[in-house]
Protein backbone atom coordinates (compact mmCIF):
# COMPACT_ATOMS: atom_id res chain seq x y z
CA UNK A 1 0.00 0.00 0.00
CA UNK A 2 1.26 3.47 -0.82
CA UNK A 3 1.49 6.55 1.26
CA UNK A 4 1.80 9.77 -0.68
CA UNK A 5 2.44 13.20 0.78
CA UNK A 6 1.92 16.25 -1.32
CA UNK A 7 3.35 19.70 -0.85
CA UNK A 8 3.29 22.68 -3.16
CA UNK A 9 5.40 25.74 -2.96
CA UNK A 10 5.85 28.71 -5.24
CA UNK A 11 7.36 31.99 -4.06
CA UNK A 12 7.19 35.76 -4.66
CA UNK A 13 9.19 38.56 -3.12
CA UNK A 14 8.39 42.27 -3.27
CA UNK A 15 10.88 44.73 -1.85
CA UNK A 16 12.97 47.77 -2.65
CA UNK A 17 16.06 45.58 -2.63
CA UNK A 18 18.04 44.45 -5.66
CA UNK A 19 16.32 41.53 -7.38
CA UNK A 20 17.84 38.21 -6.33
CA UNK A 21 17.44 35.70 -9.12
CA UNK A 22 17.44 31.94 -8.71
CA UNK A 23 20.48 29.81 -9.34
CA UNK A 24 20.44 27.65 -12.46
CA UNK A 25 18.60 24.31 -12.18
CA UNK A 26 21.93 22.47 -12.46
CA UNK A 27 23.41 24.19 -9.38
CA UNK A 28 25.66 22.42 -6.91
CA UNK A 29 25.98 23.98 -3.45
CA UNK A 30 27.83 22.38 -0.57
CA UNK A 31 28.36 19.42 -2.87
CA UNK A 32 24.60 18.87 -3.30
CA UNK A 33 22.37 19.11 -6.34
CA UNK A 34 18.69 20.15 -6.26
CA UNK A 35 17.63 16.51 -6.12
CA UNK A 36 19.94 15.75 -3.20
CA UNK A 37 18.84 18.88 -1.33
CA UNK A 38 15.20 17.88 -1.86
CA UNK A 39 15.81 14.71 0.18
CA UNK A 40 17.32 16.83 2.97
CA UNK A 41 14.31 19.20 2.75
CA UNK A 42 11.88 16.30 3.23
CA UNK A 43 13.85 14.98 6.19
CA UNK A 44 13.70 18.49 7.68
CA UNK A 45 9.97 18.75 6.97
CA UNK A 46 9.26 15.47 8.77
CA UNK A 47 11.62 15.97 11.71
CA UNK A 48 9.46 18.23 13.92
CA UNK A 49 6.33 17.39 15.90
CA UNK A 50 3.05 18.73 14.52
CA UNK A 51 2.71 21.59 17.02
CA UNK A 52 5.95 23.25 15.84
CA UNK A 53 6.26 21.82 12.33
CA UNK A 54 7.13 24.57 9.79
CA UNK A 55 5.00 22.95 7.06
CA UNK A 56 1.91 22.89 9.30
CA UNK A 57 2.62 26.38 10.64
CA UNK A 58 0.07 29.00 9.51
CA UNK A 59 1.84 32.11 10.84
CA UNK A 60 5.55 31.56 10.18
CA UNK A 61 6.46 31.60 13.87
CA UNK A 62 8.04 28.15 13.50
CA UNK A 63 9.97 28.83 10.29
CA UNK A 64 13.30 28.53 12.11
CA UNK A 65 12.63 25.09 13.58
CA UNK A 66 15.22 22.53 12.52
CA UNK A 67 17.20 24.89 10.26
CA UNK A 68 20.87 23.98 9.88
CA UNK A 69 23.87 25.24 7.92
CA UNK A 70 23.97 27.96 5.27
CA UNK A 71 20.82 26.87 3.40
CA UNK A 72 17.45 27.99 4.78
CA UNK A 73 14.40 25.91 3.86
CA UNK A 74 10.99 27.45 3.17
CA UNK A 75 7.88 25.31 3.47
CA UNK A 76 4.74 25.07 1.43
CA UNK A 77 1.83 23.23 2.99
CA UNK A 78 0.59 19.67 3.33
CA UNK A 79 -2.19 19.24 0.79
CA UNK A 80 -4.26 22.16 -0.53
CA UNK A 81 -3.27 25.23 1.47
CA UNK A 82 -3.74 28.99 1.60
CA UNK A 83 -1.18 30.35 4.06
CA UNK A 84 0.42 33.73 4.85
CA UNK A 85 3.61 33.58 6.90
CA UNK A 86 6.12 36.02 8.37
CA UNK A 87 9.63 34.69 8.86
CA UNK A 88 12.93 36.08 10.12
CA UNK A 89 15.89 34.73 8.12
CA UNK A 90 19.52 35.21 9.18
CA UNK A 91 21.66 37.17 6.76
CA UNK A 92 23.85 35.20 4.37
CA UNK A 93 21.59 32.16 3.95
CA UNK A 94 20.76 30.56 0.63
CA UNK A 95 17.01 29.97 0.39
CA UNK A 96 15.71 26.66 -0.95
CA UNK A 97 12.08 25.80 -1.61
CA UNK A 98 9.81 23.63 -3.74
CA UNK A 99 7.52 25.21 -6.30
CA UNK A 100 5.49 22.01 -6.09
CA UNK A 101 6.70 18.70 -4.75
CA UNK A 102 5.82 15.18 -3.79
CA UNK A 103 7.39 12.39 -1.80
CA UNK A 104 6.75 8.67 -1.50
CA UNK A 105 7.73 6.42 1.36
CA UNK A 106 6.61 2.87 2.23
CA UNK A 107 3.73 2.32 4.65
CA UNK A 108 5.83 -0.01 6.73
CA UNK A 109 9.43 -1.15 6.98
CA UNK A 110 10.57 -4.00 4.79
CA UNK A 111 7.49 -4.21 2.57
CA UNK A 112 9.54 -5.15 -0.50
CA UNK A 113 8.95 -1.91 -2.40
CA UNK A 114 11.96 -1.03 -4.57
CA UNK A 115 13.69 2.31 -5.01
CA UNK A 116 12.57 2.47 -8.64
CA UNK A 117 8.96 1.95 -7.61
CA UNK A 118 9.28 4.69 -5.00
CA UNK A 119 10.69 7.09 -7.59
CA UNK A 120 7.86 6.30 -10.02
CA UNK A 121 5.27 6.90 -7.30
CA UNK A 122 6.85 10.23 -6.35
CA UNK A 123 6.73 11.38 -9.98
CA UNK A 124 3.00 10.81 -10.51
CA UNK A 125 1.55 14.19 -9.59
CA UNK A 126 4.48 16.13 -10.98
CA UNK A 127 3.74 14.66 -14.38
CA UNK A 128 0.37 16.46 -14.05
CA UNK A 129 1.59 19.80 -12.65
CA UNK A 130 -0.37 22.83 -13.84
CA UNK A 131 0.10 26.60 -13.73
CA UNK A 132 3.36 26.60 -11.79
CA UNK A 133 4.59 30.08 -10.90
CA UNK A 134 7.26 31.76 -8.85
CA UNK A 135 7.75 35.45 -8.17
CA UNK A 136 10.76 36.86 -6.36
CA UNK A 137 10.63 40.51 -5.29
CA UNK A 138 7.80 41.00 -7.75
CA UNK A 139 9.70 39.38 -10.63
CA UNK A 140 8.09 36.27 -12.15
CA UNK A 141 10.34 33.29 -12.74
CA UNK A 142 10.29 32.31 -16.38
CA UNK A 143 9.68 28.69 -17.36
CA UNK A 144 9.43 27.20 -13.84
CA UNK A 145 9.00 23.77 -15.44
CA UNK A 146 12.76 23.70 -16.09
CA UNK A 147 13.40 23.42 -12.32
CA UNK A 148 12.15 19.88 -11.96
CA UNK A 149 14.47 17.70 -9.90
CA UNK A 150 14.26 14.27 -8.32
CA UNK A 151 16.34 12.10 -6.05
CA UNK A 152 18.61 9.77 -8.00
CA UNK A 153 19.10 7.67 -4.86
CA UNK A 154 16.44 6.75 -2.33
CA UNK A 155 16.62 7.78 1.32
CA UNK A 156 14.88 7.43 4.68
CA UNK A 157 12.46 10.33 5.11
CA UNK A 158 12.42 9.80 8.90
CA UNK A 159 16.22 10.00 9.26
CA UNK A 160 16.12 13.24 11.31
CA UNK A 161 13.24 12.16 13.53
CA UNK A 162 14.58 11.37 17.03
CA UNK A 163 15.01 7.63 17.37
CA UNK A 164 12.48 7.35 20.19
CA UNK A 165 9.82 8.97 17.96
CA UNK A 166 10.77 7.57 14.54
CA UNK A 167 8.01 5.25 13.31
CA UNK A 168 10.38 2.99 11.37
CA UNK A 169 13.14 2.98 8.75
CA UNK A 170 11.28 4.43 5.75
CA UNK A 171 13.77 3.42 3.05
CA UNK A 172 13.15 3.60 0.13
CA UNK A 173 11.75 7.14 0.19
CA UNK A 174 11.88 9.25 -2.98
CA UNK A 175 11.36 12.91 -3.85
CA UNK A 176 10.24 14.53 -7.09
CA UNK A 177 9.25 18.13 -7.73
CA UNK A 178 10.24 21.60 -8.89
CA UNK A 179 12.89 23.21 -6.70
CA UNK A 180 14.47 26.66 -6.58
CA UNK A 181 17.61 27.87 -4.79
CA UNK A 182 18.13 31.61 -4.25
CA UNK A 183 21.39 33.35 -3.56
CA UNK A 184 21.36 35.02 -0.12
CA UNK A 185 18.92 37.94 -0.11
CA UNK A 186 19.96 41.43 0.89
CA UNK A 187 19.08 42.58 4.39
CA UNK A 188 15.57 43.97 4.61
CA UNK A 189 12.01 42.86 3.95
CA UNK A 190 11.06 40.59 1.07
CA UNK A 191 7.63 39.31 0.14
CA UNK A 192 7.58 35.89 -1.52
CA UNK A 193 4.39 34.41 -2.97
CA UNK A 194 4.00 30.96 -4.47
CA UNK A 195 1.28 28.77 -5.84
CA UNK A 196 0.23 26.16 -8.34
CA UNK A 197 -1.99 23.16 -8.80
CA UNK A 198 -2.01 19.66 -10.17
CA UNK A 199 -4.39 16.87 -11.01
CA UNK A 200 -4.51 13.95 -8.60
CA UNK A 201 -3.87 10.50 -10.12
CA UNK A 202 -6.97 8.35 -10.05
CA UNK A 203 -9.24 11.34 -9.36
CA UNK A 204 -10.13 13.20 -12.58
CA UNK A 205 -12.11 15.80 -10.63
CA UNK A 206 -9.67 16.45 -7.82
CA UNK A 207 -6.96 19.10 -7.90
CA UNK A 208 -4.35 20.02 -5.34
CA UNK A 209 -4.09 23.81 -5.03
CA UNK A 210 -1.78 25.99 -2.96
CA UNK A 211 -1.58 29.74 -2.40
CA UNK A 212 1.24 30.65 -0.02
CA UNK A 213 3.00 33.91 0.77
CA UNK A 214 6.04 34.71 2.88
CA UNK A 215 7.12 38.05 4.25
CA UNK A 216 10.80 37.49 4.91
CA UNK A 217 12.80 39.76 7.17
CA UNK A 218 16.48 39.16 6.44
CA UNK A 219 18.57 40.31 9.40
Amino acid sequence: MRRLLFGIACFTALSTQTFAGPMTPSFNVNGSSAGELSATWWQWAMSSPAEINPVRDISGSNCGVGQEGNIWFLAGGFGSSKIRRKCVVPNGKYIFFPIINMSYWPREEGNGFTCEQAQNAAALNNDNALELFVEIDGHPLKNPEQYRAKTSKCFDIFKRVPREFAPYNAYPSASDGYWVLLEPLEKGTHSIKFGGRYLQPGNPYGRMVQDIEYELSVQ
